[in-house]
């Protein structure tokens, strides 16, 4: 076993994973699973740069971050930057910032490279199971983009879009620096159709429609799943692998996007950094389910920060 650790910066949260690893098995133990709201992408759709408060909440983390893989003692650490530092002009003030806390440079990599880490990450353990039916369309809504991988134990087609719960929160229900409370008729129908076109891009080169078994992955997934499931608090244990059905995806979205930022900070199971951008990442679900019509997500705790920690490992080995 090799003991790793991976960060996956993104667009609105950075999170770390210490685990040890069986680079043939592909067996991953963790040891440490954290998550930051940091909102890096504070504003870059609009200013094309990262803001300096939003680096500075960034740079909070990693040392934070840093303190735990000195504590664990890993043999490699892998840091992996997402959407918002792949877009922005200042991202140099970025990579120098990591490596002066954290002695590696982030990788700022592709959406394709990025779909390729969640699909290993998310199917690692899914490849067993029988009653699953393949290929598997593995879909990470993320902050800034969202990937779309198609695939059976390998990756078929890949396709990185940028439509995100944060990117689409700003660009369609922000007015004069505040988001609308709850958003107008026009509001959802100007995001839903952009989100419409971003499938469309996606369809492009994914067959998206050829999937049997949807694997949903991040914060905007899972927090749905932890609604579905009316849990008293967020548990990755009730969330990792649960299924929810489109119907009951349709009915939280519907009532996310009629909601109060009062009502759904009530939601015991919310993150508060989530509160203001899980509307618009439950309706990329929800189209997404309804583009292919799938009757259920299967939702995974296991996403991109998983399949760093194994490309880590086995180039340890």
């Amino acid at each position: 076993m090799t003991r790793v650790a991976a960060i996956d910066c993104g667009t609105n949260s950075i999170r770390l994973l210490v685990a040890d690893c069986d680079p043939v098995t592909g067996e991953l133990a963790e040891l440490d699973r954290r998550m930051t709201i940091v909102r890096l992408g504070q504003g870059v759709d609009r200013t094309g740069r990262l803001a300096p408060e939003a680096l500075e909440r960034t740079f909070a983390a990693c040392r934070e971050y840093a303190a735990v893989i000195k504590e664990y003692g890993a043999e490699r650490l892998r840091f992996v930057a997402t959407s918002a530092s792949r877009d922005a002009e200042n991202r140099d003030d970025f990579v120098r910032g990591v490596v002066d806390i954290l002695g590696v440079e982030p990788e700022v990599i592709s959406g394709d490279q990025e779909a390729e880490f969640s699909f290993t990450g998310a199917t690692k353990e899914l490849t067993g199971h029988d009653h699953l039916e393949r290929p598997f369309l593995v879909v990470d809504i993320g902050g800034g983009s969202t990937e779309f991988v198609v695939g059976e134990e390998h990756v078929r087609a890949a396709r990185s879009v940028d439509v995100g719960c944060v990117r689409m929160t700003e660009r369609h229900l922000v007015v004069d620096g505040a988001v609308t409370d709850p958003p107008t008729e026009e509001q959802i129908a100007a995001m839903r159709a952009d989100i419409e076109a971003a499938l469309d891009r996606a369809e492009e080169t994914v067959p998206l429609r050829e999937a049997r078994t949807l694997v949903g992955l991040a914060g905007s997934v899972t927090t749905v799943s932890a609604i579905a499931q009316e849990l008293p608090e967020y548990d990755s244990a009730a969330i990792h692998h649960s299924r929810i059905s489109r119907d009951r995806v349709r009915e939280i979205t519907d009532w996310l996007l009629r909601s109060t930022h009062a009502e759904r900070a009530a939601v015991p199971s919310m993150h508060p950094g989530r509160v203001d951008v899980i509307a618009a990442g439950a309706l990329v679900l929800l189209a997404i389910m309804e583009r292919i019509g799938a009757e259920e997500v299967v939702v995974s705790e296991h996403d991109i920060l998983d399949g760093i920690a194994h490309y880590a490992a086995s180039e340890v080995r």
